[in-house]
């Protein structure tokens, strides 16, 4: 009966924790797409506008990427289908949080050539590269050990290192985020303005967003 009670509640716990996961996610995107379009003039690839075409970086790398992340380690709670479909779908969205990043960052590449500016010089693009690399591997990693056909054993042995990483990576990711927008602000020169107040809360929102995910698949076990 105490076991019953401790895992009800532990259910409960995850559930509100994926339902404010998914708040502060929404918040995060709602603040950066208000940043970006009505602060920093829009969000455009292919521009002359350096502004427009730095602008597609933050949005893809927080948007499709950290909160693609995000989803997929929460979509053994949140789709409500088999077990091998719940799998399907986290390596989906990986992979689809894979490609948008690879976007971002070529954006970012192609800011700093059209301003003359070298790459990866700060510590938040040594984070940035670091922790897509290792998301890389992660992905592969998932791949060949839960995909690809292997015994038993060997996914329970390494399924709690598959998820300590994916935790420690989505933290990774969020730290890079949080230093960029602080080494964007530093950039910018603003204080006590409405941008910067808005700047601030965007980070809040993500970091936020961060350890609900975490803490949801901290939890799942119970459920």
């Amino acid at each position: 009966m105490a076991d019953g009670l401790v895992t009800y509640h532990y259910r409960r716990s995850a559930s509100r924790l994926t339902i404010g996961a998914h708040l502060f996610g929404v918040l995060a995107f709602i603040l950066m797409l208000i940043w970006l379009l009505h602060y920093r003039g829009g969000i455009e690839y292919d521009s002359d506008n350096v502004d427009r075409v730095f602008n597609v970086h933050p949005f893809l790398m927080f948007c499709g990427f950290i909160f693609l992340v995000g989803e997929a380690m929460m979509v053994y709670k949140t789709v409500p289908v088999s077990h091998n479909g719940q799998k399907f779908f986290h390596m989906m969205l990986h992979l689809t949080a894979i490609c948008v990043g690879i976007v971002g960052i070529c954006a970012v590449f192609k800011f700093h050539d059209m301003i003359n500016v070298e790459d990866v010089y700060s510590l938040h693009s040594w984070i940035g590269i670091g922790t897509f690399c290792l998301f890389g591997l992660q992905w592969l990693f998932g791949l060949f050990t839960f995909i690809v056909p292997q015994p038993s054993e060997t996914k329970q042995s390494m399924l709690p290192w598959h998820i300590c990483g994916g935790r420690a990576l989505l933290y990774m990711a969020v730290c890079a985020a949080l230093t960029g927008l602080m080494e964007k602000s530093a950039s910018m020169q603003q204080k006590h303005t409405r941008e910067n107040h808005l700047m601030n809360f965007t980070g809040l929102f993500i970091l936020l967003f961060g350890v609900f995910v975490d803490l949801s698949v901290a939890l799942a076990r119970y459920v």
